[in-house]
């Protein structure tokens, strides 16, 4: 298993603990919250994959990603009291989710012959799009219309990603590398409550 797939089932893990804790706060039922946590783990590479025309999606190509969703699931209603105690933890899964998710869908892009600009763009939706179909579900503003640092943060990561890329750093030392810089850059902008400029 090379670091990409490992990466990626990771990510689909987190986002599926990200999905099912936003619905587990508002006291319904598993079901609920496992359909939630698998649309919000699944969205944004269902979307991605549907853009590329790349058949067949990868959850369905690959029964290892519904497990990792399983469990996912499973995680956040077994242990609700540890993870209760992580500070922020809804925010930690989701900020590690969007850094996987970025940076995997520009990878995936340019292996089928996309132009950077367009495997930013797909790595953007591929980390974005989860968040926006869980916080709908949830009935929430989706936090790509809220004030944080959210989408932007995917699209720098998938800037740093391609940089590299021209310059030929080895690909796993490159995905690290890019998924520091979007956590890095949610962190500090939520910790010193940073923020694009607004169009008043």
């Amino acid at each position: 298993m090379d670091l990409q797939y490992g990466l990626e089932l990771v990510g689909t893990f987190v986002f599926a603990i990200s999905g099912a804790l936003a619905i587990r706060e508002r006291e319904h039922d598993m079901f609920g919250a496992g359909f939630t946590g698998f649309i919000t783990a699944i969205g944004g590479g269902t979307l991605r994959d549907i853009l590329l025309d790349s058949y067949p999606l990868v959850w369905i190509a690959d029964v290892m990603f519904l497990y990792a969703i399983l469990l996912g699931v499973l995680g956040a209603f077994i242990f609700p009291r540890f993870l209760s105690k992580l500070r922020k933890t809804f925010f930690l899964f989701d900020t590690l989710g969007i850094a996987f998710f970025t940076v995997l869908g520009v990878e995936k892009a340019l292996s089928l012959g996309m132009r950077p600009e367009i495997a930013a763009i797909m790595g953007m939706f591929s980390a974005v799009m989860g968040g926006v179909i869980r916080d709908t579900l949830t009935n929430e503003i989706p936090i790509l219309f809220r004030k944080e640092v959210y989408a932007s943060a995917c699209l720098a990561g998938a800037i740093v990603y391609l940089i590299l890329n021209y310059f030929q750093v080895p690909r796993d030392i490159n995905l690290l590398i890019s998924i520091s810089v979007i956590i890095a850059i949610r962190m500090l902008s939520v910790k010193y409550k940073l923020s694009l400029p607004r169009l008043d």
